[in-house]
């Protein structure tokens, strides 16, 4: 069905990404139509991340170390109608492809964007409250995170300007842009990495992402921010 529409292309920054980005890349090439293209943008790995991605027939591109950096570097070669930005760590679930071609089907779906709902790889309590948190946070505010996947076509991207080079909050500034009217949560999960939770505990990430973002919006550089958040 996909080979018959407009031409999706995926973008996907990576850092050291070996472990878990043949899962992603996988899960976006199983079963039915694979996308237009697969593009990854290395940020300098030393662990066979850009093996792994052409081994699996990604286009492999690399770019000065940064996601906003690297997501801005594969958009720019991109080819496809519709762009979907998508982190290394986050493995899409059985009908993401469904979900994307309802959007880029849609009558309005040039001038709207969509998101993936958050689940994380972890059975614990605290996993569950931080999904609920990230759904709360996208459908009242406007501003999922970049691990939820982000859906969008190329003229309209372009048309906003497109990622910046910014050491973090690359995500955050982007949907501020596309405005919360223009967000639609896609009726699929976007499964990611818990890793950051788990190694710090789930309460100090939690405060610890909340104050980074507080500081965005109070004006702090983002170079700043890159090195609270850890």
């Amino acid at each position: 069905m996909m080979a018959r529409m407009k031409r999706l292309s995926v973008i996907i920054p990576a850092l050291d990404a070996a472990a878990g980005l043949g899962g992603v890349i996988d899960r976006l090439n199983r079963g039915g139509a694979a996308p237009g293209e697969i593009i990854v943008v290395d940020g300098g790995s030393g662990d066979g991340t850009t093996d792994v991605a052409c081994s699996r027939g990604a286009t492999v591109m690399s770019a000065r170390r940064g996601r906003g950096i690297q997501l801005a570097a594969g958009a720019a070669v991109a080819k496809g109608d519709w762009l979907l930005f998508l982190h290394a760590d986050t493995v899409l679930g059985p009908a993401w492809r469904e979900a994307v071609v309802d959007l880029m089907a849609s009558p309005d779906g040039d001038r709207r964007v969509g998101v993936f709902r958050l689940r994380l790889d972890d059975p614990a309590p605290w996993a569950r409250f931080v999904e609920r948190c990230a759904g709360l946070r996208s459908r009242i505010l406007g501003l999922p995170y970049g691990d939820q996947g982000l859906l969008i076509s190329a003229n309209f991207y372009e048309s906003l300007g497109g990622f910046r080079s910014m050491a973090i909050m690359e995500d955050v500034d982007m949907v501020r842009r596309i405005g919360r009217r223009r967000l639609v949560t896609l009726d699929c999960d976007a499964h990611t990495s818990a890793v950051r939770y788990r190694r710090g505990g789930y309460g100090v990430r939690v405060i610890r992402n909340a104050f980074c973002l507080a500081c965005y919006f109070c004006g702090v550089p983002p170079s700043l921010i890159a090195r609270m958040y850890g």
